[in-house]
């Protein structure tokens, strides 16, 4: 990779656009970057490294330091832009980072923020023109990576040498050493080994400990089983603990022996108990058997006695029940007697009901008379018929009289009302007409104010909002131009304090130096003339306060310049959406908000006015159609109703001369009744008297000859059954319930005298009733003992059988897992020992070295030979280094290790012992052979340009020259190498000068080639 040229605008301290020439520069293969603090020295490589990366080094890439200059105008765009060759290949890289700028539009005011631009160009030999390859960040980003082979953190390392950073590197421990060489030799993958082992190992004995956990687990369930009054105490183990599956199957083995034992035990003392439980059983049947017997003879004699006692009442049951049967041998002549009895009771009753029904003179007549003259009426109410139809008929003529009346009166008021209707039909068609035409010119209307009201509503909303916002935008323009002014006196302030605290920077740094210990500018031990501080010597809190308080100001006005772009935007949409074309009713441009308001009210007003009439055209063609077919219909219904009026007229004669002749017949029909109908109803109730009065006295003749019969029936009856008289058979009949009554005792009775007799005649019973009566109380109590010691034995004989099946199964259970547990275990046995060596912690890793820091160790190893070479020319063959794998003490790893050899003491010691000048050669001469080796890594890629930042203060004259001179063999391998720092004897020695001028309004860049002394003017 070779440079070729820089040019950089309104970027860090250069307010202007500035070129470095890098191919002027590098002809003499060794330059110099040099100017006064604060310049910009470091600008310039930040430069080199934002156009390649899009970033600058990661020390100085934070919020509080941005890109763009604070001395640039605001037309002056931010951008960088770097020609370089590599691979062959010759590239220019431009980029802008995200910055603000002014709007464009000529009215427009404030600011719009640009978005980062990146354009990669490469250049066509043959056509001698650029080709623009790409503008995307990350392509452009992917493209530098590739032709590199280095990413930003490796490019700042090895091309731009950073102050101080190799030192530190050469100081530090194996720690801080190696999180550098991971980082710029990729050995992420060996760390992801360490790790991916790590987790295997942590996934490994997580597992272990879950087999474990339910291995104790099952301990556990096991020394509950087992009842520990006699079980052996569980094993004190925890998971992960060795041996543990063994211990917990030995002591699962003798809880298990242990069940066994005791559920022998308990068998016997069962079986003992259950032959004791028999022989009490036994004993007390026997006893029980005997009262039983005593207690059955007993109950026998006292039902003997009470039988003896209810004989009487038993005696004279019998006698009832056998009187009762004879009388049931004259209960059917009784029974016929009492219906006759209730037969002419009840036709005596209904003779006496019709016979008041009866005129007077009929009261005594018999059943012939009463049936002639039944037959009479009869023949009399049939003779009715043809009068009957005759009467229907003419109520029949009369109701349609009345419906032919109705009818006339309705057609009459249907002719008045169409009369009435037709009259004003010509005159309200004519309205109806008109009110179409009045509609459909309001919907046109309306048609034309819908186009103008929204324009003027919008317009109306506009000047709202641009009222509004001009007084924000001026409220915002005042607080803009404030913090302006505060962030302006706040840059000068800072400026002034930095000033100021560099010209008192040598008393600064002597109050630093302490007796005995190099200095960190020249190195030397010894300080015998220190700077002493001025008057008003600037502290560095008081520049890191007045640098924060410049950029909090910083931070204000950037705020401010957004909301105040942003506002002023807004206002000038709203004027022009506010002026923009009128809805063509004498508004202009400028109109204010009461006039649009009140055009605006005025244009809604009338278009709510004409879209009502509108609404309107519908209803009305339909009220219009409404009262045409109503017109038709009143024409339809006047003739029809003229038509039945005529027909009317003939139906009423025809009916009048009908209904005179039944009106004669009629009155010969109805007598003295008021109708036929009534006439009937007469005659109809007259025969139906006389024929139940007929039936009525034939009733009585039947039933009183029926009576007499029975009267004689039921007296030959009682005789044959030897009563005395019927009312005395009456007496002994019984009913059915009390019959079965009656006998169901005597039954009773005659059953409980047999059982009595056989009971008493049994021999056991009568032999028990001979013994002493049997004492149940003393065996029972035995029994029940015996019982009870029976239950007590059963119950330990299963609790000790469960017990025994439990242990067995749970110890079963154990040896399954543990058997599942030895795989898992055997692998986390190997996986613990590979992540252990691979992290150093194992005891076979005798240096406790990790992995990715054996793979550095090589690294490093490269590294050191590469930088000896330097190293014994820069200390005139005095100095070595070597890399080191000595374990580190306590717990530190070790293998990142660097010793000096001193040639002249043939020892080998710390780096931390060299003075500040060997320091400083010792540290160029290892980040030298850093870059080499990192060259090398990244596939071989040339680097030809490199810089080194500051650090040669320290040297002497002697060392300074060797260190130049092996800066200047590195022409050899055609590099250019830019030394950046402030040395003045640096100047003499090296013609080639970059220059970087402070100014108060932005720095600028004189070059110096060769003895030609050129300034680079700010380009427009």
């Amino acid at each position: 990779m070779r440079l070729h040229r820089l040019t950089i605008t309104a970027f860090g301290p250069f307010a202007t656009t500035q070129t470095v020439d890098f191919d002027a520069l590098s002809t003499a293969g060794l330059f110099l970057l040099h100017g006064p603090t604060g310049a910009g020295k470091t600008s310039v490589l930040d430069a080199v490294c934002y156009a390649l990366y899009g970033a600058v080094p990661g020390a100085r890439q934070s919020p509080g330091a941005p890109l763009r200059s604070d001395h640039a105008s605001s037309g002056t765009a931010t951008e960088v832009a770097l020609e370089l060759t590599v691979g062959g290949r010759r590239f220019e890289i431009t980029r802008r980072p995200a910055q603000q700028r002014p709007k464009k539009r000529a009215k427009a005011k404030g600011f719009t923020t640009e978005k980062a631009q990146s354009l990669l160009r490469e250049y066509d030999a043959e056509r001698a023109e650029w080709r623009a390859l790409s503008r995307s960040h990350q392509e452009i980003g992917e493209e530098i990576g590739q032709l590199l082979g280095m990413s930003r953190e490796q490019f700042c390392q090895v091309v731009l040498l950073p102050q101080g950073d190799f030192a530190r590197f050469l100081r530090a421990d194996a720690e801080a050493r190696g999180k550098l060489l991971g980082t710029l030799f990729d050995t992420r993958r060996f760390a992801a080994v360490e790790e991916r082992l790590a987790e295997l190992r942590r996934a490994a004995e997580h597992r272990v400990r879950a087999g474990d956990d339910r291995l104790l687990g099952v301990a556990q369930r096991i020394a509950q089983a087992a009842d520990g009054s006699s079980a052996p105490s569980p094993p004190e183990r925890r998971p992960g603990d060795a041996g543990l599956a063994q211990a917990v199957l030995e002591w699962a083995a003798v809880a298990r022996s242990t069940a066994q034992e005791r559920a022998d035990i308990a068998e016997s003392a069962l079986t003992a108990a259950e032959s004791r439980r028999a022989d009490a059983r036994r004993e007390l049947d026997s006893v029980h058997e005997l009262a039983r017997l005593q207690r059955r003879f007993a109950d026998t004699r006292l039902r003997a006695e009470a039988l003896e006692a209810r004989r009487a009442e038993r005696d004279r049951g019998q006698a009832l029940l056998e009187r009762a049967h004879k009388a049931e041998l004259v209960a059917p002549a009784l029974a016929l007697r009492e219906e006759a009895e209730e037969a002419h009771r009840e036709a005596c009753d209904e003779y006496d009901r019709t016979r008041a029904l009866l005129p007077a003179d009929l009261a005594e007549a018999g059943a012939e008379q009463l049936a002639s003259l039944e037959r009479a009426m009869r023949q009399e109410l049939g003779a009715l018929d043809a009068a009957r139809r005759a009467e229907l008929r003419s109520t029949e003529i009369t109701e349609e009289r009345a419906e032919l009346d109705r009818q006339a009166r309705a057609d009459e008021e249907i002719l008045q009302d169409a009369a009435g209707w037709l009259a004003g039909w010509e005159s309200e068609r004519r309205a109806l007409r008109d009110r179409i035409e009045a509609a459909q010119e309001a919907a046109t209307r309306a048609e034309q104010l819908a186009g103008q009201l929204e324009p003027a509503r919008q317009r109306l909303e506009a000047a709202v909002r641009r009222d509004s916002l001009e007084a924000a935008a001026d409220d915002a323009e005042r607080r803009l131009r404030q913090a302006r002014e505060h962030a302006n006196t706040a840059h000068e302030s800072w400026l002034e304090l930095r000033e100021r605290r560099l010209r008192g920077m040598a008393a600064e740094l002597s109050a630093r130096l302490v007796d005995g210990e190099p200095c960190a500018v020249c190195g030397s031990a010894a300080h015998p003339e220190p700077a002493r501080a001025a008057d008003g010597q600037v502290e560095p809190a008081a520049e890191e306060a007045a640098l924060t308080v410049y950029q909090r100001a910083a931070k204000a006005r950037d705020t401010a310049e957004r909301e105040h772009v942003a506002l002023v935007e807004r206002y000038a949409a709203a004027r022009e959406a506010a002026g923009g074309a009128t809805s063509g009713a004498g508004v202009g441009s400028g109109s204010g908000v009461a006039e649009l308001t009140s055009f605006t009210r005025e244009l809604e007003r009338e278009y709510a006015e004409v879209h009502r009439l509108a609404a309107g055209t519908h209803a009305a063609r339909e009220a219009l159609d409404r009262a045409e077919r109503e017109h038709e219909k009143r024409l339809a219904a006047r003739q029809q109703a003229e038509r039945r009026v005529a027909a009317r007229t003939s139906r009423r004669e025809a009916l009048d001369r009908e209904q005179s002749g039944l009106r004669a017949e009629l009155s010969r029909a109805r007598g003295d009744a008021e109708s036929v109908a009534e006439r009937a109803g007469q005659l109809e109730r007259r025969a139906h008297w006389l024929a139940e009065a007929t039936e009525a006295v034939r009733a009585v003749d039947t039933t009183a000859l029926q009576l007499k019969e029975a009267h004689g029936r039921l007296a030959s009856a009682a005789f044959r059954a030897n009563f005395d008289t019927p009312q005395a058979a009456a007496a002994a009949l019984l009913t059915d319930r009390d019959r079965r009554e009656l006998q169901h005792r005597l039954d009773e009775f005659q059953a409980e005298a047999a059982a009595v007799a056989d009971r008493l005649a049994e021999p056991d019973a009568r032999a028990a009733a001979e013994r002493p009566p049997a004492g149940t109380a003393a065996v029972q109590d035995t029994h029940d003992r015996a019982e009870r010691a029976l239950r007590d034995a059963s119950a330990t004989a299963v609790a000790a059988r469960d017990r025994r099946a439990e242990l067995g199964r749970l110890s079963r259970l154990a040896e399954t897992e543990v058997r599942a547990l030895g795989p898992v275990r055997e692998e986390y046995d190997r996986v613990a020992r590979l992540a252990g060596l691979t992290a150093g912690t194992s005891a076979d890793n005798e240096r406790r070295m990790r992995l990715e820091s054996y793979v550095l160790a090589a690294r490093l190893e490269q590294v050191a030979a590469a930088a000896t070479v330097r190293l014994q020319r820069m200390s005139s063959g005095r100095y070595a280094l070597v890399h080191s794998d000595a374990r580190a003490g306590g717990l530190r790893r070790s293998g990142l290790g660097l010793q000096v050899v001193d040639a002249w003491t043939g020892s080998a010691r710390d780096t931390a012992t060299l003075s500040g000048g060997e320091t400083f050669f010792a540290s160029l001469a290892l980040a030298l052979g850093l870059a080499d080796v990192v060259t090398d890594e990244a596939g071989g890629v040339r680097l030809d340009t490199l810089f080194i930042d500051e650090g040669f203060g320290s040297l002497d004259d002697q060392t300074l020259d060797e260190v130049l001179d092996v800066l200047d063999a590195l022409r050899e391998r055609d590099r250019s190498v830019g030394i950046v720092s402030h040395v003045a004897d640096l100047r003499r020695r090296i013609p080639t000068q970059l220059e970087i001028v402070k100014e108060r309004h932005g720095s600028a860049v004189r070059q110096r080639a060769v003895g030609t002394v050129s300034d680079e003017e700010p380009e427009a």
